[in-house]
């Protein structure tokens, strides 16, 4: 081969070579390119696959917090249940403790749905939803703490029969329901992420195994990746295999609640029953207690009544003084008698209290003479007053009717014979804030298990017929309703201390004078003589108010019927004052002045009740003055001055 031919192979060669070489070039350059785009695709399919799986988690994080959230709310109210029967303390920790509970997985799951607007409105009324629940059980729980089993047990069952139970069920169902789609969802996603992943690590296997044959190098780096996705891929199974057996717990609890759930609506019922009977046992003994002490007490008026008026009759003409007294008495039985029925208004929340400054010590002290006359000769009454000028706002009669009820109380449990010393105690401090008003006997004490039920309504350790069971509850009602409370102390064999503690409202020269009891004679006859229509359905109370009304100096126009109230406005011309009955079978007071307000809107109205009515009721009088029933000549008189002098000039109506 000549020296030409050599340089032409040589150069061919070195084409060749450099040929080679950019094809080297190129092609690590595309297969670095393709290699490229696979890593970046295998990283964003294995991003999407862990997503993927951590949303899966936080669905069913959300599902077991809720079931978590229902069985707390359900192991709750079966404690609360058990704490209104039963009056444990360790139940009542035990709902306490589970409420708490019910509340933490309510916060995780409000924290965890808020990127699902749907799932966030659901647990917001969830929340509202609870919030009312927990005010319901909270109620009978607050009424068991206090040991008022009937009260618990009928707000329990209350609160077991609202619908708002109902709402509950459904959105823990509909957040379950909602949460599983989603799930279902993200499980599909999952799937396909992870097929795109396998196809992925497929595809550059094959890219590895060839760059290898091209470059060690480009080999060693797909090893290396290609151990790095393995461990990615285990790491990624594991992960899987965790959420396989999250969702079989999940399933496994879910299985457990429902058993639970009928293993408490099992309960629920027996209780319900059990219930049932104890409040058909409780009414019963209620009943019987009530009727015999209540028919015990009016007996003893009416005999007063109809002994005095009876003797009365009798004397008038040839004795006015002995029948005097007697009409007297008579009198006191009556108003005994409607003091009774206060009692029991006021004992039944339908009397409203009538608070008015008092001077503690000076209305113990003017009362002291009816309790001596109550408890006999007997019994020594002690006044240890020791808070002079001190007064609290409260209902004088109330007041007067606490005090009796202890004395008399006091009295039984001495038999007759003994001391009994009332105390009046003030704070030794420049502001005093309570004042203590003690009761003390001598008698013969009261045992663990009665000084337990001794404020229970209708409780009474007196033989049937002798006692209402009323008395105690009302000294507890009346320092409850005084913004105070009471304390009681007793020994078997040695005697019993009740202590009033009432808030002082200010010192006695701050204080107005009473304006006047009942017993006051008839104020002077007013300087005008009103025209009154007496509106009231009972013929008897109907003529004995208009003789009243003409007594007092007044012009009386009866009416029978509220039907026919606004022709006989219409026909007189108008009237200076309305005297109206408030409960009428064919029209209320308060509907036939709201009639007669349309056309005569400055017209007075005064109601007559015989019922104090519940705040609805109160509220219907409206700015008019009430009068109670029964009522004296006194009262009447006030009341229609009361009216009279707000009367606004030139208001009176002509003839």
């Amino acid at each position: 081969m000549s020296v030409f031919e050599r340089d032409i192979d040589n150069e061919t060669e070195d084409r060749r070579e450099r040929l080679r070489f950019w094809l080297t070039i190129v092609l690590g350059a595309i297969l670095t390119g393709i290699v490229g785009a696979l890593v970046l695709l295998l990283t964003r399919a294995n991003e999407s696959y862990d997503r993927s799986l951590g949303w899966q988690a936080h669905s069913l994080e959300i599902i077991s917090q809720t079931r978590s959230l229902d069985a707390a709310l359900a192991r709750a109210e079966a404690a609360l249940g058990r704490f209104a029967v039963g009056l444990q303390k360790e139940d009542g920790r035990v709902y306490q403790q589970q409420w708490g509970l019910s509340q933490q997985y309510l916060t995780l799951l409000q924290r965890n749905v808020r990127d699902n607007p749907k799932q966030d409105a659901l647990v917001k009324q969830l929340t509202a939803e609870l919030n009312v629940r927990g005010e319901q059980l909270g109620d009978a729980a607050l009424s068991a703490n206090y040991r008022q089993t009937v009260a618990a047990i009928s707000k329990y069952n209350a609160a077991g029969h609202d619908a708002a139970l109902t709402r509950i069920d459904r959105l823990l169902s509909e957040l379950i329901r909602n949460e599983r789609t989603i799930l279902a969802e993200r499980n599909r996603v999952a799937s396909a992420d992870r097929a795109s992943l396998n196809q992925a690590i497929l595809l550059f296997s094959l890219l590895g195994a060839a760059a290898a044959v091209i470059a060690i190098a480009a080999t060693v780096s797909l090893v290396r990746a290609e151990s790095e996705r393995r461990a990615a891929r285990r790491e990624q199974w594991a992960e899987s295999d965790r959420a396989m057996q999250l969702e079989a717990a999940v399933e496994a609890r879910t299985a457990e609640l429902e058993q639970a759930n009928v293993a408490l609506r099992s309960e629920m019922s027996e209780r319900e029953a059990a219930e049932a009977q104890l409040r058909q046992a409780q009414k019963m003994e209620a009943v019987g207690q009530l009727t015999g002490g209540i028919a015990h007490d009016f007996n003893n008026m009416l005999a007063v009544v109809v002994g005095g008026l009876e003797l009365a009759q009798r004397l008038v003409v040839t004795a006015p003084e002995k029948a005097q007294r007697h009409l007297s008495n008579a009198m006191d039985g009556a108003n005994r008698a409607a003091d009774l029925t206060r009692r029991l208004l006021a004992f039944a929340r339908s009397e409203p209290a009538r608070p008015e400054m008092v001077v503690v010590d000076d209305c113990i002290a003017s009362f002291a003479e009816l309790i001596e006359r109550t408890i006999g000769d007997r019994i020594a009454l002690t006044l240890d007053l020791n808070s002079p000028g001190l007064a609290c706002w409260i209902d004088r009669q109330q007041f007067e009717n606490a005090l009796l009820n202890l004395s008399v109380n006091a009295r039984d449990a001495m038999e007759g014979h003994g001391s009994l010393t009332i105390r009046t105690l003030a704070d030794e401090q420049d502001q005093t804030t309570a004042l203590a008003v003690q009761v003390i006997d001598t008698g013969c004490g009261m045992s663990a298990e009665v000084l337990e039920r001794v404020f229970d309504p209708f409780y009474t350790t007196k033989p049937a017929g002798q006692g209402t069971g009323l008395g105690m509850s009302q000294v507890f009602a009346f320092c409850r309703q005084s913004d105070g409370e009471v304390q009681i102390h007793s020994t078997e064999g040695e005697g019993t201390s009740v202590a009033m503690l009432l808030p002082v409202a200010k010192a006695a020269a701050a204080v107005l004078t009473d304006p006047g009891r009942d017993t006051d004679p008839v104020a002077a006859p007013a300087t005008e003589a009103l025209r009154i229509l007496v509106v009231e359905d009972d013929q008897r109370v109907l003529a004995a108010t208009v003789d009243a009304v003409e007594e007092l100096g007044h012009k009386a126009v009866a009416c029978a019927n509220p039907l026919d109230a606004e022709a006989i406005v219409e026909r007189h011309g108008g009237f200076d004052l309305v005297l109206s009955d408030v409960l009428m079978p064919q029209l209320t007071g308060p509907e036939m002045v709201a009639q007669l307000r349309r056309r005569w809107p400055a017209l007075p109205i005064l109601f007559v009740t015989g019922y104090a009515g519940d705040a609805g009721e109160v509220e219907a009088f409206g700015d008019h003055d009430v009068l109670r029933k029964p009522f004296t000549l006194v009262a009447l008189d006030r009341a229609i001055r009361r009216c009279g002098d707000g009367r606004p000039e030139g208001q009176r109506l002509a003839s």
